[in-house]
């Protein structure tokens, strides 16, 4: 009889993420800014990396097809000003396709030396010019509105005047007053910016909140100047950094920024290694992310951030499982030979999507199942007496065994085994 062909995926998943409607990116392609090695350093808890390791965490940004990086704030001064341009050499060299962009406040000094490293290595820098625009931040920083609009201009058309394209910040414009938005945006374009970045800089933006600024700034920009493109910046004071830059790419933003395991000022920036997986999840990207927990992995070391054992996509348990349901389903996928089946019977997320693969392992939760597969994939017969030998083990322990654990007790075993025949 004729094996059964395997049954289509609409059938094997109901998506109820697409049931009621199958949101999109207003704007395609997505393009992505990753900020590890500027605004990701700024976390009080990170070490700053060597040269070497920036170069190291850049390259694996290029591998997954991440569109710019933030490459440093030239202006902090000349320690800076070498790593940059280490750091863009290396972009020029290697002949890489991510494109460098520097940050700057809205100041003469800062900008210079972007225009000065551009032209050494004969490359175009992103400006990305920053300035505080909500009234509580113009409160505290005694600034007027004729300053802040005088210093946007200055700043844009120096920029685009060295042949430079720059992308206007306005910081914590999810605080900030549509007044006073409409005329720093205006002047911003009026001058030349070709990108604009709603930065939600102190993460107290919902999805609705989200929505609403970036629909209001899309039709702000369409009757100013179509062209220019908006950018998302979040934070993750409220956890919600992730679902608010899908948010920003429905409500019409062209970009979103993130860094690697979400480091970055205070609680951090949105986890860029997150984003990837929900936009390639959603369709939304197409992007090689077989590299991912490398990825993830440099920025902890070089930063020093801890990549913990729950963390989503990358950490250590994300594709371990010791519970015997569980371990079961996948057991009975792989029995069936497939591997499509086996990585999603019990994971929103396949493995392998991210270079990595399903885990059974043996503990105080696992059936006799577990047990035998573990003995089978590294080729050990799996006879009755050994198999209850370590399922009483793992039932009386309070955690996963070691492989070394298990292998001890099969050595036991042969050699019990041994001294009976003998």
């Amino acid at each position: 009889m004729a094996a059964r062909e395997n049954p289509p995926e609409s059938e094997l998943i109901y998506d109820w993420n697409r049931a009621d409607h199958q949101a999109r990116p207003r704007f395609s392609p997505v393009e992505l800014d990753d900020e590890s090695l500027r605004d990701g350093l700024q976390s009080p808890s990170v070490k700053n990396p060597p040269i070497g390791k920036k170069l190291e965490i850049l390259h694996l940004m290029d591998s997954l097809g991440i569109d710019v990086a933030d490459v440093g704030l030239p202006g902090a001064g000349p320690p800076v000003v070498a790593d940059v341009s280490r750091l863009v050499q290396e972009i020029v060299q290697s002949r890489m396709r991510i494109r460098p962009t520097c940050a700057a406040r809205t100041v003469a000094s800062d900008i210079r030396p972007i225009i000065e490293i551009s032209q050494k290595y004969g490359i175009s820098i992103e400006v990305h010019a920053f300035i505080g625009s909500s009234p509580i931040r113009q409160y505290a920083e005694d600034w007027d509105m004729d300053r802040i609009l005088r210093l946007t201009e200055d700043a844009v058309r120096l920029s685009v005047g060295e042949g430079l394209p720059i992308m206007y910040v306005t910081e914590d414009t999810t605080r900030s007053h549509p007044d006073d938005l409409s005329k720093l945006f205006a002047a911003a374009i009026r001058s030349g910016a070709s990108r604009l970045c709603v930065c939600d800089t102190v993460g107290h933006a919902t999805p609705d909140g989200v929505r609403a600024l970036v629909s209001w700034v899309r039709n702000l920009v369409d009757e100013l100047e179509p062209c220019v493109k908006v950018d998302w910046h979040g934070h993750q004071d409220r956890g919600l950094g992730v679902i608010n830059s899908l948010t920003a790419l429905e409500a019409g933003a062209h970009r979103v920024h993130g860094t690697g395991l979400g480091i970055g000022e205070r609680v951090g920036n949105t986890p860029m290694d997150q984003l990837l997986v929900n936009l390639q999840l959603e369709g939304w990207i197409d992007r090689d992310l077989t590299r991912m927990t490398e990825y993830c992995q440099s920025v902890a070391e070089a930063t020093g951030v801890p990549l913990t054992d729950n963390y989503p996509v990358v950490g250590k348990d994300a594709f371990r499982t010791g519970t015997g349901v569980h371990a079961a389903a996948i057991i009975k996928a792989r029995h069936k030979g497939d591997e499509w089946l086996a990585d999603r019977v019990y994971s929103g997320v396949p493995a392998s999507m991210v270079g990595r693969h399903q885990k059974i392992e043996v503990g105080p939760m696992s059936g006799e199942s577990n047990v035998v597969y573990w003995l089978t994939e590294r080729r050990i017969e799996a006879t009755s007496e050994l198999v209850a030998s370590i399922f009483q083990s793992a039932k009386t322990s309070d955690r996963m065994l070691t492989d070394d654990e298990i292998l001890e007790i099969c050595k036991e075993k042969s050699r019990s085994r041994a001294v009976e025949v003998s």
